[in-house]
């Protein structure tokens, strides 16, 4: 109860229909929300007020032009050029690339390793993430409409979990409207009245649904219950490389869908800690100077359980990551070769809140 175990199916006591309607999982997302609020507080000091502000409103941060241009050039050139080892997941027709950000290549790449240690880079990360815990750090690509599935979960509206909880985007590649965007449903961060009720009668009736991913703790929305919230529809990250968006993922968010085979490629960071903590530090991992190593001993710390069969690695090893990303991108192009697009990626609009 104390931890942030969020899934209805795999705990009795949170799945209890008795217990949440007595008030359960709305008592945990209210003291969960309520120390994300104390917490953020106490890690003001350091964000720079326009980007605080918009984050208060809306709930995440949207940065174009996040580096100067000659660095970001040599930064995406640098990193679409590594050999090391990645690997990869897919879900429904989507396949995503992951390469763990740690100390090797940091080496590799200098100007990411002064990015990450940027003092205003690392505030908003913590204000977002309501922590000075660490995040995680991969090099992403997500390659939709290049295999056989079912749809593409991650294309429905959802919150991540019941608290604040932290994912960044550092596009490396333009974003179009078509090829599957960024969503975010502005102020859905917040507990508003309108979201504690929707909540509470979540938590009672999701047991006796179908939504597997809403059982496991990741509640699903349709657009048409927006309104009823006061909410707007979602915001589509359509952006040109260089942009940075930082997001509160217990608001409502979604990978936009497409007809057509697509490839984006970003730096992509995480961070979900304990939400029932009352401080911003005290990261053991920080602590044992592990921090740079988190996202490699996370994929490590898998592979450890699930040779043992206590957990299942859904991240299978790929190969090194400049080859993978060649092939993906041999398979979109291909994919696309049938119809000319309507748009070119250099003519990318700007996203709304901008």
């Amino acid at each position: 109860m104390a931890t942030g175990a969020k899934s209805f199916v795999d705990n009795p006591l949170l799945g209890s229909g008795r217990l949440n309607r007595a008030g359960l999982h709305l008592g945990r997302v209210r003291l969960a929300h309520a120390l994300g609020r104390w917490r953020r507080g106490r890690l003001t000091h350091a964000v720079p007020p326009d980007w605080r502000e918009q984050f208060d409103r809306d709930g995440y941060i949207a940065v174009p032009g996040i580096l100067p241009l000659e660095e970001f050039v040599r930064l995406r050139a640098a990193l679409l050029q590594l050999d090391l080892e990645c690997r990869e997941h897919q879900q429904g027709e989507t396949v995503t690339l992951r390469l763990p950000v740690g100390p090797q290549l940091l080496r590799e790449v200098p100007v990411l390793a002064k990015l990450l240690a940027d003092p205003s880079w690392r505030a908003a990360m913590a204000y977002v993430a309501a922590t000075r815990s660490e995040p995680l750090y991969y090099l992403q690509a997500v390659a939709g409409g290049v295999a056989e599935g079912a749809p593409d979960p991650q294309v429905e509206l959802h919150a991540d979990t019941f608290h604040p909880s932290m994912k960044a985007w550092l596009f490396l590649t333009n974003v179009a409207d078509e090829e599957r965007p960024l969503t975010y449903v502005a102020g859905s961060h917040r507990l508003s009245p309108q979201r504690a009720a929707w909540e509470q009668a979540k938590s009672v009736d999701v047991m006796a649904s179908d939504d597997r991913l809403s059982q496991r703790g990741s509640l699903r929305i349709s657009p048409e219950e927006l309104e009823g919230l006061g909410l707007p529809q979602p915001t589509r990250f359509t952006v040109p490389a260089n942009t940075l968006v930082i997001a509160d993922t217990c608001g409502f968010h979604a990978r936009g869908d497409s007809d057509q085979a697509t490839l984006r490629i970003e730096l992509w960071a995480y961070c979900r800690r304990t939400p029932f903590l009352p401080w911003t530090g005290l990261d053991p991992l920080s602590a044992l100077g592990l921090s740079k190593r988190k996202a490699e001993l996370a994929t490590r710390a898998v592979d450890w359980l699930a040779a043992r069969g206590w957990m299942k690695q859904h991240w299978r090893p790929a190969g090194p990551w400049r080859e993978r990303l060649a092939s993906y991108q041999s398979s979109v192009t291909a994919g696309r070769s049938a119809g000319a697009r309507t748009e070119t990626a250099r003519s990318v609009p700007v996203g709304v809140g901008f």
